[in-house]
């Protein structure tokens, strides 16, 4: 992993006004930040939260069954969170949490009522517009009993070009019988820094699940998020699709700690390179049976780049069912040659495979955002081929 200097950003002085309407964000903005899932256009969100630079700019609920702040604003009007600030993500864990924790910008707390089912996704945007801006986010959700809440969570920079470190806290509580969705979409850039801590425990009969897509340049990115299953029949779910241009240093990952009877986790990840170096690490561990989890990384080297697997599997009570299946490589010939035969060119072929290797269908994304995810894989079809 690229070394990374702190002292190469400027924590403090970036501070911006409120925006009342994020639609009158400019135009080249508001194209990045949709390319990271967030469409200031749409009115479909049942709750909009916007960090830039070192300020929350924008933090608004829609539903009565949610509960919105600025983490400053909660940490202030809960007497410190005492519950669960700094409770999964130990401060001191790095020079990233200790950065953090001593000179904390903003974020989202987020807090559904108990038995509140929120149809319409969160979305929060956490944008880095001033070149050289370092951010430190610190962002705390708690989906309450037998409640289901989605979050739509778009990073970026303003364009590809900015040079930013991205340090980002978040720690999850789901409790018993609530379900959480939080979908992740980065669209950084080739000088941008990003290094994300989390940590989540789930409750018995609760579900979390998360879905993250990078599908552009990143300069180095390093997260590994963990959850743990706590009560009888806790669920995991981690989707993951990333993309690794040349210049790009992507080491990331999933963790899943099985500590109750009757839990299961899954870890789904599909990683290609076209030039950057991706480290894809997986570990789900099992201490309590009956439990039963899967690990699945499969990754595709297109035209260069560096691609390591680091599946880890850890059981410590007879009787857990763990499995894992690893497989790097590169688009199999018998694969395009099949599709040449009905009809296809081999670039059309060769982009018809990537596309379905890279499917976010079981994300359920739509609209705007499913179009600019097309968009986007289209041109990492043609890098490719």
């Amino acid at each position: 992993m690229k070394d990374v200097n702190l002292a190469d950003y400027s924590f403090t002085g970036l501070e911006r006004g409120q925006i009342a309407d994020l639609r009158s964000l400019d135009a080249s903005d508001k194209e990045r930040i949709l390319h990271a899932g967030v469409d200031v256009e749409s009115d479909a969100a049942s709750a909009v939260f916007m960090h830039m630079d070192q300020s929350t700019v924008h933090c608004e609920s829609r539903d009565p069954g949610l509960e919105l702040l600025d983490i400053k604003a909660a940490m202030k009007k809960y007497d410190g969170l005492p519950e669960y600030a700094w409770k999964l993500v130990p401060r001191d864990k790095d020079e990233f949490t200790r950065n953090v924790a001593e000179n904390v910008h903003g974020g989202y707390f987020i807090r559904t009522k108990p038995g509140a089912k929120i149809e319409r996704p969160v979305q929060s945007c956490l944008f880095l517009k001033a070149d050289g801006a370092g951010q430190n986010v610190h962002n705390i959700v708690i989906v309450e009993e037998d409640s289901e809440l989605h979050i739509l969570t778009g990073c970026s920079t303003a364009h590809s070009a900015t040079s930013a470190a991205h340090l980002g806290i978040t720690e999850y509580y789901v409790k018993r019988g609530g379900k959480l969705t939080f979908t992740m979409i980065h669209n950084w850039g080739v000088n941008a820094t990003v290094r994300p801590r989390s940590v989540g425990v789930v409750e018995e009969n609760g579900v979390f699940q998360s879905n993250y897509v990078l599908l552009n340049p990143v300069g180095t990115l390093q997260m590994y998020p963990a959850i743990h299953l706590n009560g009888r029949g806790a669920v995991a779910r981690f989707n993951s699709v990333i993309v690794a241009p040349e210049g790009s240093h992507v080491d990331t990952g999933n963790r899943v700690i099985m500590n109750a009877p009757e839990t299961r986790a899954e870890i789904i990840s599909r990683t290609i390179t076209t030039g950057g170096t991706i480290i894809a690490r997986g570990h789900i561990a099992g201490h309590a049976v009956p439990c039963r989890g899967h690990l699945e990384c499969k990754g595709l080297i297109l035209g260069g780049g560096r691609m390591l697997a680091i599946p880890e599997l850890d059981a410590t009570v007879e009787g857990v069912d763990l499995s894992h299946e690893a497989a790097v490589g590169k688009i199999a010939q018998r694969e395009i040659e099949y599709l040449m035969a009905r009809g296809m060119d081999e670039a059309e072929a060769t982009s018809t495979i990537v596309r379905g290797f890279l499917n976010v269908d079981i994300m359920g994304l739509d609209g705007p955002l499913a179009k600019a995810i097309q968009e986007q894989m289209e041109q990492i079809d043609a890098h490719g081929s």
